[in-house]
């Protein structure tokens, strides 16, 4: 509301429609603005419009919002994805981030895996809560089972498949939560910087390859 009143040199009550109408065609065509920015501006200026100045909404504005952006996802390939995991020095993390990718998970669904969860007779994994809180099954390649019971062994608690080591490092088989996303998250990028993969992914990234199910070594 500032910078519109700045654009028209006037209070923001004093400014018609019209003149609205024409600054956002102003930022869609000269500042090239993206289209969650328009958003915004645009929101601000209907909240002030109807419930300060109590005035009807004049809908036909919101027609010269910016277009939408399209961008193509990241795909990392499977040799891409090998680079990166042998990069990862620490086991729990790299175990974490080969079952994300393996199984498709998002990232909180594979740090918040319980033992529970692993159904080893018919090598399926047990989602709970995942998006729109909804529970699902999806399919654990034998690779990844291996994984994660070797990791299981390295802590052995007894409901965490992931848990927190502590500042000591040590403190993962008394842990009361799991390994912390940011972590994680932490070990990815300097996987990825290591590996010399010259790709902006990210952890959610590895999921644009779930469906080939390759392990890396």
């Amino acid at each position: 509301m500032r910078q519109l009143s700045e654009h028209y040199q006037k209070s923001p009550d004093q400014i018609t429609a019209e003149e609205f109408r024409q600054y956002c065609i102003y930022l869609k065509t000269e500042k090239k603005v993206a289209r969650q920015t328009s958003t915004q501006v645009l929101c601000a200026f209907k909240l002030f419009w109807e419930k300060t100045l109590h005035r009807p909404w004049p809908h036909e504005i919101e027609l010269v919002r910016a277009n939408p952006q399209y961008k193509l996802p990241v795909v990392l390939s499977a040799s891409e994805v090998r680079r990166i995991l042998v990069e990862v020095p620490a086991l729990d993390h790299r175990v974490a981030l080969a079952t994300i990718y393996s199984c498709g998970l998002r990232l909180g669904e594979g740090l918040g895996l319980e033992v529970s969860d692993i159904d080893g007779e018919r090598m399926l994994l047990h989602i709970r809560s995942g998006k729109g809180n909804a529970d699902r099954y999806v399919p654990l390649p034998q690779r990844t089972l291996v994984l994660l019971r070797d990791l299981w062994k390295t802590h052995r608690h007894p409901r965490l498949l992931f848990p927190a080591k502590g500042h000591s490092g040590r403190g993962a088989s008394t842990a009361t939560r799991p390994m912390d996303r940011t972590t994680l998250q932490r070990a990815f990028r300097l996987a990825l910087k290591q590996s010399g993969v010259q790709k902006d992914a990210h952890i959610h990234t590895l999921r644009q390859h779930a469906e080939s199910r390759i392990m890396p070594s």
